[in-house]
């Protein structure tokens, strides 16, 4: 059996245009689940991975049935030597362009000028984060700065919690943390004034509702006196106008926007996701296998589905991964049953018969 070692290599170490039957740029869980699928249905896989995963800064994974907690990095290694002891290759490197060949395949090109040729393309490029410009947050982002209450409310429950608010969504998300702490203070910021009855439901729910933006985070021992935190953790939040309010984390709204960037040369365009009026990020469309407009190309995890938790990313690979066999499958089969025609096509067997008689009439 092939080992770990000897599957994973570097883009530079690549010789020529060797080519697979699937090119899958991305290896988080959702590249790494369609690889492994492709990889136990016999085929040639290629992972081409850049090595910067969305939930790097988080400290564990959540809601994965049976991984609870794992360290995102833990359960990649454990993906990618599952991939490489089925056959599969990972190389680690970035995918500069991809391109659709006269032929119908796909030729990758990576940003150090290796490239392979492909038959069908997988895209798990994931999402870029686009966090809100205050001092701290991008500092703090998957520690105390959070955005996710079912990713991260459990390791937080009972503190108290600040939320950002940058859009109309804002007191729906003040009202979702509630569910984990009885201390929610929700900072409008930015985002528009909430109507009476948005108002009616926040003291419903004893949110505390502070006006004016925030013009950064206080962490260790210069947060607000009443709830000094020793080290290096988020202590408070302070207002422009001055004021501190004392915080151990804050959830905010970051814009969510696919890597999409590999799919323009292939025609493939982004659209837009909004919720209550407003616009989150950007994905790429595709059916519920993951299939684009584009044929041969699939898509699978957060760059498709903003939303996407990891375990729900990892099953989207694993569809992906089996719409992809299947298609090859079709193909194949069709080539193998024209192939077999083909000696034997009607004006062939016309030919063949009309010499048979022709030899008979003949005496031969």
């Amino acid at each position: 059996m092939t080992t770990h070692a000897q599957q994973t290599t570097t883009a530079a170490a690549m010789d020529g245009e060797q080519r697979y039957d699937v090119v899958i740029i991305g290896g988080g869980a959702a590249g790494l689940s369609g690889a492994l699928t492709l990889a136990r249905a016999r085929r040639s896989v290629l992972v081409i991975d850049a090595g910067q995963p969305r939930n790097a800064p988080a400290d564990g994974v959540h809601g994965y049935l049976g991984r609870e907690g794992t360290p995102p990095g833990e359960l990649l290694a454990a993906g990618r030597a599952e991939v490489t002891g089925y056959g599969g290759e990972i190389v680690s490197g970035t995918a500069a362009t991809a391109e659709r060949r006269p032929g119908g395949d796909f030729r990758v090109v990576l940003a150090d000028g290796t490239a392979v040729l492909a038959e069908r393309l997988l895209v798990t490029t994931g999402l870029v984060d686009e966090l809100p410009a205050v001092p701290g947050v991008a500092e703090r982002w998957g520690r105390e700065v959070l955005h996710c209450p079912y990713c991260h409310g459990w390791e937080v429950r009972d503190q108290r919690i600040g939320v950002l608010g940058t859009g109309p969504l804002a007191v729906h998300q003040a009202l979702m943390w509630r569910q984990w702490s009885s201390d929610v203070t929700l900072f409008l910021h930015t985002a528009p004034e909430p109507g009476a009855e948005e108002y009616e439901k926040l003291a419903a729910r004893d949110i505390t509702v502070v006006t004016g933006e925030v013009s950064g985070l206080v962490t260790g021992g210069d947060g607000p006196s009443d709830d000094r935190l020793s080290g290096d953790r988020l202590s408070g939040v302070r207002m422009a106008d001055g004021r501190e309010f004392a915080c151990q984390a804050l959830a905010i709204t970051p814009r969510l926007t696919a890597r999409s960037g590999i799919l323009a040369g292939l025609g493939l365009a982004t659209t837009d996701q909004e919720m209550g009026g407003q616009v989150l990020g950007s994905y790429v469309a595709a059916d519920p296998m993951g299939a684009t407009a584009v044929p041969g190309v699939w898509v699978a995890g957060n760059v498709t589905n903003l939303f996407e938790q990891v375990i729900g990313s990892a099953a989207a690979g694993v569809r992906a991964g089996s719409a992809i066999n299947a298609d090859l499958t079709t193909e194949e089969t069709d080539g193998a049953v024209a192939a077999r025609r083909a000696p034997f096509s009607p004006q062939v067997e016309r030919e063949v018969c009309e010499r048979v008689l022709g030899d008979r009439r003949h005496g031969l």
